[in-house]
């Protein structure tokens, strides 16, 4: 049963309206409210951003799907932790203040492991 919508926060449209236009710069990609009340980023049906909010905190969160080394390498910085439920599959979230340099890159690398080929090409190509 989907969850109602809930209010965000302040901090939560801001990051969501950072998060925004980077995606816009990649190729099909749909914004849509899942049935946990994440706002999450697909392409071509595949999720590769999900965010969320600590509703109790009112602290946003956003995940995004990496590979196994950088999966590591960012847990290690003590920045990001394996997301609950979807670590194994090299998923991490965010922890405190983003580096929006180092996100914004994060964002376009996850979109590029769940991309078909021929949109991950576009993307290569500009």
């Amino acid at each position: 049963m989907p969850h109602p919508h809930r209010p965000r926060s302040a901090a939560f449209e801001a990051m969501l309206a950072r998060i925004r236009p980077i995606c816009a710069k990649l190729p099909e990609v749909t914004e849509e409210i899942d049935g946990f009340d994440h706002t999450v980023f697909r392409v071509n049906g595949k999720t590769f951003i999900f965010t969320g909010e600590n509703g109790e905190k009112g602290v946003p969160g956003l995940s995004v799907k990496t590979d196994r080394e950088t999966q590591e390498l960012l847990i290690a910085s003590g920045r990001y932790s394996k997301t609950p439920h979807i670590g194994h599959h090299g998923w991490v979230s965010m922890h405190g203040e983003p580096d929006w340099a180092e996100l914004s890159e994060l964002i376009v690398e996850s979109y590029m492991i769940v991309a078909p080929k021929k949109l991950q090409k576009l993307v290569q190509t500009r």
